[in-house]
């Protein structure tokens, strides 16, 4: 039977507070890392798929990318929000309280979906602009964006539920409904874009369909897999969930909301150099959030464990859990960055066989591969202090990698390197939030020691 399958809330609360650390880890991992190789393969395939069209085009993916960051942001933020804190509280055995979380979280996250499409469709042209569309690329951003604003009040609501089960130790299921809708988005591109001769707007198509149905899944897995149900009657919008949610979802809100602007800034730093260098970086974009996803999927399998564990008090098993997945993250992220290394030119040739994106997009490849290694010890500490509760630690840490360091390295670098000083700038921002993740970490640990 699988982890956690069918299990009672008390059969679940000794499974996660007293199973071996290395293997309670690897079962809850293993269902993340698919869900998240395949959510990020199909987000490879939507640029590898419209590079088939033009260089424009492939540009324009990475344009929009900074939309989909907020609507990721706004998912992760009411998600993780009430994800972590139901773990706590499963930790705990407040049950009351977590159904308060699931409802207030669920619906929240609906809500923000709904006026970020109002907004984005009603000022659609000005915001592709402000994205960093050039001429040229501008008619396949807005064919695109305006498609893909249409599924935001369920994208969002989608990310709630995938992280609430799996905080609650039900990782399976929030594999299958990711992965079901990622391979559909896989095999409908083509179909929309080619078959129909849809273009861009039938990859945007493609993705919203996709997105329903992972919706339509994961709200029939909650029931499945008897996790905390979502009913109107237990919204609370009160100061104290509001608070949790907030506490819980602030450093994801930081994180994808400074990702969503730090792609919006990279756009606008490449766009003297071309199309061809905001279509590199797109590239490259995609193919390190392809990499970034198994470390992701793989700490995803860790923060039930961290919030059960924190909850119950048992402080030893967070540290063995978070030591455990530190080593084998770093170990494995070695093993890509070497792999990305030698073959950056290949890659970059897949998405699109343009000299100048290949040229561009190797150098960029090759410079973040010199510091990947450093994300295991960034994302891990992340994720649990995030899970714990520690709220400022955790928002700080978050916003370092595609914020605090990236966005000025953005600006600045390339005054004095040009377009080497774009294709450095998240190593650069790389090796200074790794300095803070050191700082953050020995005050954490101190905490759970005494």
């Amino acid at each position: 039977m699988r982890l956690s399958e069918h299990y009672s809330p008390d059969q679940k609360y000794i499974m996660m507070t007293e199973a071996p650390i290395p293997g309670l880890i690897g079962r809850l991992a293993v269902p993340t890392i698919i869900s998240m190789l395949v959510s990020s393969f199909y987000n490879m395939a939507d640029t590898f798929f419209v590079g088939r069209i033009s260089t424009s085009a492939t540009a324009a993916v990475g344009v929009v990318f900074p939309v989909m960051a907020v609507i990721q942001a706004l998912g992760f933020f009411c998600g993780h929000g009430s994800g972590n804190s139901i773990s706590r509280k499963l930790g705990s055995k407040h049950t009351q309280a977590a159904r308060e979380l699931a409802a207030t979280g669920f619906f929240l996250a609906f809500v923000f979906g709904l006026l970020l499409m109002i907004l984005g469709l009603t000022f659609l042209d000005p915001l592709a602009r402000l994205l960093g569309s050039t001429p040229t690329i501008l008619p396949y951003t807005k064919a695109y964006l305006r498609i893909i604003l249409l599924g935001a009040p369920y994208m969002t609501a989608q990310l709630v539920l995938n992280n609430q089960i799996r905080f609650q130790g039900n990782a399976f299921y929030a594999m299958v409904g990711i992965t079901t809708g990622a391979v559909l988005n896989i095999g409908l591109d083509p179909l929309f874009i080619f078959i129909f001769d849809m273009g861009i707007s039938g990859a945007a198509i493609a993705t919203i369909i996709s997105q329903f149905v992972s919706f339509c899944l994961l709200l029939a897995g909650i029931r499945i897999s008897r996790c905390i149900p979502i009913h109107p009657k237990n919204v609370r919008l009160s100061k104290e969930r509001l608070q949790e949610i907030i506490g819980g979802g602030l450093p994801s809100l930081f994180r994808q909301g400074l990702g969503s602007i730090a792609t919006m800034t990279l756009n606008i730093a490449a766009n003297p150099f071309g199309d061809a260098a905001i279509a590199a970086m797109s590239v490259v974009g995609r193919i390190m959030m392809f990499a970034n996803s198994a470390l992701i999927g793989f700490g995803q399998g860790f923060q039930p464990v961290c919030g059960f564990n924190y909850g119950a008090r048992k402080y030893n098993r967070v540290r063995e859990a978070f030591w455990f997945c530190v080593k084998i993250s770093t170990a494995a992220l070695f093993l890509l960055s070497v792999a990305g290394m030698l073959l950056s030119g290949h890659l970059i040739g897949i998405f699109r066989n343009d000299p100048d994106v290949i040229r561009i997009g190797t150098v960029a490849l090759r410079f973040q591969c010199l510091t990947f290694v450093l994300n295991g010890w960034i994302t891990m500490n992340n994720m649990m202090m995030q899970t714990m509760g520690k709220t400022l630690p955790a928002t700080i840490l978050a916003a370092s990698r595609q914020g605090i360091f990236f966005i000025p390295a953005l600006l600045i670098l390339p005054q004095f390197l040009g377009l080497t000083g774009i294709q450095s700038a998240q190593a650069a921002s790389d090796l200074c939030s790794a300095a803070v993740a050191v700082i953050l970490n020995r005050k954490v640990m101190q905490s759970l020691r005494s």
